[in-house]
């Protein structure tokens, strides 16, 4: 989790691309049926960094796919304040927004749907308003017919 979380700061820091290689490697060290927090975390964060929004989608499928098989007792071996429910809003936020773009409408309206309905197992802090804020922006947006990508 130290070089998963690393590389989502290498990224934040503007090298993306480093971001993007040093992930792609954790990936292909974790492989395909590794560890569900650490595939859920790399696949959740390489999706941020795709510039097509078709890969965009393959890896937010592929961190979806990962928490259904993801325990509540692992993610507290991580952190004990952790719950796997609380990963689904935005997992389902990203899944929505990214077929929103793609032009896909009919299928980003019930991954929204699941956004909400995880919405209110989220803390009242930073995090909680950021997914929110973004369930209101890609709501709106779909509502509007728009696949531009949306300013954070």
């Amino acid at each position: 989790m130290a070089a998963i979380g690393a590389a989502v700061e290498q990224g934040r820091a503007g090298d993306a691309q480093g971001a993007r290689e040093a992930l792609a490697a954790l990936w292909a060290r974790v492989g395909a049926e590794g560890d569900a927090l650490h595939r859920c975390s790399i696949a959740h964060y390489l999706a941020d960094l795709q510039d097509e929004v078709v890969e965009e989608l393959a890896w937010d499928e592929r961190a979806l796919d990962a928490v259904s098989t993801l325990s509540d007792e692992r993610v507290r071996r991580f952190h004990d304040s952790l719950q796997v429910r609380a990963f689904l809003p935005s997992l389902y936020l990203n899944l929505a927004d990214a077929h929103r773009r793609a032009g896909n409408r009919d299928e980003a309206r019930p991954h929204l749907a699941a956004a909400v309905a995880g919405l209110d197992v989220l803390p009242d802090d930073a995090y909680g308003a950021m997914i929110r804020a973004g369930v209101e922006n890609v709501r709106v947006a779909l509502d509007e017919g728009s696949t531009a990508r949306l300013v954070p």
